[in-house]
């Protein structure tokens, strides 16, 4: 799981956890107020009323800022998946499980796409959240018994849920109907449920 400061070290001193907040804070605010494309390194530093050297060491890369303000987000998921109410959380079927999760995770793609595709914009970018939604989906097709290598199939069904951030984000049609958020729950049910044979 993340840590406040997206990564593993040691904890910050208070005054960069000031800082960090501060930043954050005024980043969500820019986000809501003028959209991400308006949000840079430069704007963040400016009306935060730090240097810009700071929010570089801060977060790295304008990526770096947008997987920061994911973190908040992602942990309350994290927790959710490991011990929240059932049946997202322990305690239901896994088929119910794998079916939650992919939900939850599409309305989460749904609601935070436009922070997840610039946290996701340089592919040396690493996303923790990957990383714990495919251990996530291997433990609960081996408590399946699904067969097959829960690995590979743990990055295959990972993949399809990444598929409707792009289509969500640019509104992609399939020359019929829209490929609304609906249809991809319904599409990852009736994937879960081929995949457990039931």
């Amino acid at each position: 799981m993340l840590t406040r400061s997206g990564t593993a070290g040691a904890p910050e001193r208070s005054d960069a956890s000031r800082n960090r907040e501060l930043l954050l804070r005024t980043a969500r605010r820019l986000v809501d107020e003028l959209g991400v494309a308006a949000l840079s390194m430069d704007v963040l530093a400016a009306e935060a009323g730090l240097g810009k050297g700071t929010v570089f060491r801060r977060f790295g890369s304008r990526a770096g800022l947008f997987t920061a303000l994911l973190d908040e987000y992602e942990r309350d998921f994290q927790a959710a998946c490991l011990s929240g109410p059932a049946p997202l959380g322990p305690g239901a079927d896994p088929v119910d499980r794998l079916i939650a999760f992919g939900h939850e995770r599409l309305r989460f793609t749904a609601e935070r796409g436009h922070l997840l595709r610039e946290a996701n914009a340089r592919p040396t970018t690493v996303n923790p959240a990957s990383g714990f939604s495919r251990l996530h989906l291997r433990v609960l097709l081996q408590a399946l018994d699904a067969g097959g290598d829960a690995e590979v199939l743990a990055y295959q069904l990972h993949a399809a849920l990444e598929v409707p951030l792009h289509f969500h984000l640019d509104g992609h049609l399939d020359g019929v109907a829209p490929l609304t958020a609906e249809r991809f729950a319904a599409g990852w049910t009736d994937l879960v449920l081929r995949v457990a044979r039931r």
